[in-house]
């Protein structure tokens, strides 16, 4: 179970990090960035078995 969270928070800083090499405007940046931490989140519930 710790490492599921551990590899789920690690690539959800990755998909963060390459979101932020993308040449995009700053308001598709910012959409892209917050559709991933609220996938993030969710998947992070799913491994604490709240869902």
């Amino acid at each position: 179970m710790l490492i599921g969270i551990l590899v789920t928070f690690l690539v959800v800083i990755l998909v963060l990090y390459l979101i932020n090499m993308l040449p995009l405007d700053g308001r598709a940046k910012q959409i892209a960035r917050v559709v991933v931490i609220v996938i993030g989140i969710v998947s992070l519930l799913k491994y604490l078995a709240v869902f």
